[in-house]
């Protein structure tokens, strides 16, 4: 008997990819909307927007996700108040499986903001275009970018789609199985993050972190760096120029304020370290938040 092979079949396939994008919007931020022939996603990773879609109003919260199907129009306006950040993907696709995501909205869950974080950052290298220009109508390819890193933002993205197809519109939220040590240490580090969140305007040492956690500080150390690529207290800054860009973009204080209240040293520190972190000043990163929201308000 020949051997005789099976051509694997393809319910969801994404046929091109259009525009790959991750947003830091100030509070006031609105876009007077536009259509196009292709789907897009949009999912909120910080914040709340309100959303118009053909007929439809609504608002949409952090862990949630919205389609736009081919030529509806759509639009986004924040709330006044929270500074959203945004991941939009756009793409064509033939796929019958596709009318599942019509007029849908849906909560993601924990392998699902994997794979977008997987499509992100594949596509910062695949890609010299910056996911942060609203004006983008093409990616550009990057020469230099990793072994098949297109692939890899295709595979996420139809796994993605898959995996909310899989998922359903009113399924409870799976955990990712895992081994009994892997699930224990991802709720450690589960664990610290909220406490890390909810101090990031305190000045904490490692010794506080150990001792409000009951933990040690061998064993804390090797945990977040196997988990997170660096340590515990490299983690909690990155919370903390976090929470500063957050509170630039809603503009209620100033950057001396904010270095204050996220109990920096001072204010040069407080530059110091978000440059360290992101690349630019602070004085940088609001020009830039600035010019991405007028950018937005322009009419397509």
């Amino acid at each position: 008997m020949e051997y005789e092979a099976l051509t694997l079949c393809e319910e969801l396939k994404i046929d091109s990819i259009v525009t790959i994008h991750y947003f830091e919007f100030c509070s006031d931020y609105a876009y007077h909307g536009e259509k196009h022939p292709f789907w897009e996603l949009l999912y909120v990773d910080k914040g709340e927007v309100e959303i118009t879609a053909g007929p439809r109003k609504f608002n949409l919260k952090k862990g949630e996700i919205v389609f736009h199907k081919p030529d509806e129009f759509h639009s986004i306006k924040a709330n006044g108040v929270v500074a959203p950040n945004l991941v939009i993907f756009s793409f064509y696709s033939q796929s019958a499986a596709m009318r599942f995501f019509e007029e849908r909205v849906m909560t993601v869950g924990d392998t699902g903001r994997v794979l977008m974080g997987r499509i992100v950052n594949e596509a910062q290298a695949a890609f010299k275009t910056p996911l942060n220009d609203i004006e983008t109508k093409r990616l550009e390819r990057d020469p230099d970018a990793p072994f098949a890193a297109e692939q890899i933002v295709k595979l996420s993205l139809e796994s993605l789609l898959i995996e909310l197809v899989r998922q359903g519109p009113d399924a409870p939220q799976a955990r990712p199985t895992s081994l009994i040590k892997g699930k224990s240490q991802q709720e450690f580090i589960d664990k610290v993050s909220k406490y890390l969140e909810a101090n990031v305007d305190k000045r904490l040492t490692l010794s506080d972190i150990c001792r409000d956690n009951l933990v040690g500080r061998s064993y804390l150390q090797k945990i977040f760096r196997e988990k997170t690529g660096g340590g515990a207290m490299e983690y909690f800054g990155v919370l903390k120029v976090e929470a500063a860009k957050q509170m630039i973009r809603e503009g209620s204080h100033n950057f001396t304020e904010i270095a204050a209240l996220l109990s920096y040293n001072s204010i040069h520190y407080f530059s110091r370290h978000f440059k360290k972190v992101t690349g630019m000043t602070p004085s940088e990163y609001a020009s830039s938040v600035k010019i991405l929201t007028a950018k937005g308000r322009k009419k397509p």
